[in-house]
Parts: structure tokens; C-alpha cells; sequence
């Protein structure tokens, strides 16, 4: 298919469209001079729409990495033939800072930190994940913008910062737990397994989906009779999010037992 022909089948909007064509660039820089290269951050939602595009896209080799394992933003990065380990291109691929307010005691949001580094004039794609720390803040970020984060990063909202780079090693994700319910099913439809997970009638869950409410894997899906399978992750604005973490066999009575994970 033609990067065209790619971008009209698997663009959701044009945002998507402009964020796909940047990685089929890349992708295409890659190839044809066998170099490492990089995207800029994606989304998770962006990040699967890349991934079908890519695969239809002759399947480069390619890893999506955002410094941290779980990272809600991640670059795509491309590799060279010549590269056996991923560590031999990912290395200098991030870079990180970390943000500590002066005065002890500043109670600062997410929204706080990304609002400040926005009022620097960086693209919200060159900054990856804004994890918050007992200290302060650790932000990932592209390589070319650690300059500006260093020298021009000094306050976030009233409180003045201090800012140094950190290595990826010493990030601190919070590790998100949610609760784990064990469930039955006819069958996996979208409508029915989004009504039990995020406690809902039927009639609620498929008024969602047909709204556009619903995520499968970060995507939109207005197909109540999708079938899930094992791993989906499913997001309902306003609700949430649940992972089908396992489907566990079948009952007695013959219907499907799984287990899912419920985040608020």
C-alpha cells in the first residue's frame, strides 16, 4: 500500500492523519538510509493506529518505548538492519529531568507541571510521561528539548523549581493497581463485558458505544457486537478503565469465565 492509500484507510481524524504521516516518515528515513530514527511522543491511541499501519507498511522492525516500562507516551523508534539490540538504538533515544520545588510543602498537580512546561512553548509530542514524585516531578522528553527544560524551566505555577537530568534508571512510575473481579459471560460483545466492568445496564453500556464513549485498545469502536479477546483494554469517559486480563475457560453451565481488572 502507498503511504497515501495508508493514511485515508487507517486515519481516524486529521490530527491522526498528521500524527501517522510523521511516522510513516520515519519509518520510510529508516529504510531507505538503514538508520536508527525516532517519532516524536504518541498516545496510546496513536501508538495502535501506527502499530496496524506499520504492519501493513511492509512490518519494519520497531520498538515503542517511552523510558519506563508501562509508559503512557512512547516514541516509535526504527531499527537499522546492522542493530542485533534494541539498547544499541534506544540509548540516547530519551532523555529525563527532574523538577523540585524550592520552597518544601508546594502541593502541585499534573495539570500544574504540564500547564508550565505548555507556557514554555514545547510541543505537548516532545514531552512524554510527567511522573509525580514525593519530591516534585520526573519528565521524560526528547533529547532536543532537554536544553530548554534545564536553562528556562524555573517555576510551575507560583513555586519556583529546581531542575536537573536524571537518568531513565532512576524514574519512579507508580504502578497502578485496580480490582480484579472474576466474571461470566455468553459471549464477549463489547456491550456485555463494558456493562459488567464498569457496572452498567446493557441498555447504558451500548448507549456509550453508539455515543463513541468507548475505547477497545485506545481506539474508538461503535460496534457493540465486537468480540473481545484476552488483554483487550477497554476505557468508558467518565467510567474508567477495565483489562480483560485473562479469559479463564468455560463454567459448568457452559458460559465464558474471565478475569477483569478494573481501574477508576
Amino acid at each position: 500500500m502507498t503511504k497515501t492509500e495508508l493514511l485515508t484507510r487507517f486515519s481516524v481524524d486529521e490530527a491522526s492523519r498528521l500524527s501517522l504521516a510523521r511516522v510513516l516518515d520515519r519509518a520510510q528515513l529508516a529504510q531507505s538510509r538503514d538508520v536508527p530514527a525516532c517519532t516524536q511522543f504518541l498516545t496510546n491511541g496513536e501508538r495502535e493506529l501506527a502499530d496496524q499501519a506499520l504492519r501493513a507498511f511492509g512490518d519494519p522492525r520497531r520498538l515503542f518505548w517511552g523510558g519506563h516500562e508501562g509508559a503512557q507516551r512512547a516514541v516509535c523508534v526504527f531499527l537499522p538492519r546492522w542493530a542485533e539490540e534494541p539498547g544499541q538504538v534506544t540509548e540516547g533515544a530519551l532523555a529525563a529531568v527532574e523538577a523540585v520545588p524550592t520552597a518544601p510543602g508546594a502541593a502541585l498537580s499534573h495539570r500544574d507541571y504540564l500547564g508550565s512546561l505548555m507556557g514554555l512553548g514545547l510541543a505537548r509530542e516532545c514531552l512524554g510521561d510527567i511522573l509525580l514524585t514525593p519530591q516534585g516531578a520526573q519528565v521524560v522528553c526528547l533529547p532536543s528539548v532537554l536544553p530548554a527544560l534545564l536553562s528556562q524551566w524555573t517555576e510551575v505555577g507560583r513555586h519556583a523549581v529546581r531542575v536537573r537530568e536524571i537518568p531513565l534508571s532512576d524514574l519512579q512510575p507508580v504502578v497502578e493497581r485496580g480490582r480484579i473481579r472474576r466474571l461470566t459471560f455468553q459471549s464477549l460483545r463489547l456491550d456485555a463485558v463494558a456493562a459488567a466492568g464498569f457496572g452498567l445496564s446493557r441498555a447504558k453500556a451500548a448507549a456509550l458505544i453508539a455515543g463513541g464513549r468507548v475505547l477497545v485498545n485506545h481506539l474508538p469502536c461503535q460496534k457493540p457486537d465486537r468480540l473481545l479477546k484476552e488483554g483487550d483494554d477497554l476505557t468508558a469517559r467518565g467510567y474508567g478503565k477495565c483489562v480483560l486480563t485473562q479469559v479463564l475457560g468455560e463454567s459448568r453451565k457452559g458460559r465464558i469465565l474471565v478475569e477483569m481488572e478494573r481501574f477508576q
